[in-house]
């Protein structure tokens, strides 16, 4: 019992100065968008916001051609902002977020399973920009995306001129900045 009592004690300690050194760092230093993440702040979130359960998770919903042009569109007015149209994270807002969006094409990303990418989608990841959208779309409008985000790796370049058409004010009613960024309706574009 002393030995359990003694490691929680040494437990705490080291995890109160950590938490000390983050937050001394922090107020230093200043925890700033436009740089990288330290190690002392968390770079692992993604993987550590995912509950166990989620990766046995399968999707209800088999993915039809139908459902394309809807999950192409979900995709452009939600995660196109910071993920970009091709999925690469090369965005106007991508690359000023920290930590930087995943490339969803990469293999980080492809290898989560369905259930994995559905609970980032539904719950969102705090402190790292993803937010969550589980109060806003659908059950089978996010499993739909999932689907679409499966097939970011393969998208063929006619397919990457359609998600740019619907930008620029195709069934989302998007803009699209002269760099080919979109950014959200009714908003002036971003200039340089």
């Amino acid at each position: 019992m002393r030995i359990r009592t003694g490691v929680g004690i040494a437990t705490v300690i080291i995890l109160g100065s950590g938490l000390f050194l983050a937050g001394y760092y922090g107020m230093v230093r200043g925890f700033r968008a436009p740089e990288e993440p330290s190690h002392l702040e968390a770079r692992n979130l993604r993987r550590m916001a995912i509950p166990s359960d989620a990766k046995a998770m399968t999707n209800p919903y088999p993915f039809v051609p139908e459902k394309l042009p809807a999950a192409q569109d979900h995709w452009v007015a939600h995660c196109s902002l910071c993920h970009a149209l091709d999925g690469s994270g090369d965005s106007v807002i991508g690359r000023n977020l920290y930590p930087k969006p995943p490339d969803m094409r990469a293999a980080p990303t492809q290898e989560l399973s369905d259930g994995e990418i559905y609970h980032i989608i539904s719950n969102g990841i705090r402190f790292t920009g993803m937010p969550a959208w589980g109060n806003e779309d659908s059950s089978e409008d996010i499993w739909d995306l999932v689907s679409f985000i499966r097939r970011l790796p393969h998208l063929s370049p006619e397919e990457v001129k359609l998600l740019e058409q619907k930008a620029a004010g195709g069934q989302t009613g998007g803009e699209t900045h002269p760099q080919g960024h979109s950014h959200a309706p009714g908003t002036p574009p971003h200039t340089h």
